[in-house]
């Protein structure tokens, strides 16, 4: 891990408790504060297919006020009948699962191989889900959009205005 001990600080007063499996940080606040990191596909020997991961405690506290209003129900409506929505969102799981793929390390990928997880790191995507018409977590949605861009975390940039908390200097 190439993380300076000032982000490990952040990231450990972020989340509370001793960051474990993180790879690189991919994506930061203006202010340079991380919330957005990218993860390892073996941690502490397990499976552990959430490619992205939010560390913001400010976006996250966000988002689960977004989930609180219903907001994850309201999108796989809109999901089940909006076929452009749908094709985006599942090219969405398709790029995850392949950018998941590419970032693993060799050591990972012959874990995954030797414990016949291969399978699953195919069919799980953003956030570790397998039905990929269902929002698993806003939470993951909104961690790939800023690494990688999503559709769902387009929405919620469009109706909650969440970047702008990406601009607030006190961003934590």
């Amino acid at each position: 891990m190439n993380i300076s001990q000032a982000d490990q600080d952040i990231i450990r007063a972020q989340i509370g408790r001793e960051p474990q499996g993180i790879v690189a940080i991919a994506a930061r606040g203006d202010n340079g504060v991380p919330v957005v990191l990218q993860m390892r596909s073996i941690v502490d020997g397990k499976p552990f297919p959430t490619l992205y991961w939010l560390c913001s405690k400010d976006l996250s506290k966000a988002l689960g006020s977004i989930e609180t209003l219903g907001w994850v129900k309201e999108i796989e409506q809109r999901l089940a009948v909006d076929e452009p929505l749908q094709a985006a969102y599942f090219a969405n799981q398709q790029q995850y699962v392949a950018r998941r793929q590419q970032a693993m390390s060799a050591e990972d990928l012959a874990t995954i191989e030797q414990r016949g997880f291969t399978e699953m790191f195919c069919r799980y995507g953003i956030g570790g889900i397998s039905q990929w018409d269902k929002v698993r977590c806003l939470h993951m949605q909104y961690a790939h959009h800023l690494a990688a861009e999503n559709v769902i975390g387009k929405l919620l940039d469009e109706e909650f205005e969440l970047y702008k908390l990406l601009e607030n200097k006190d961003l934590k």
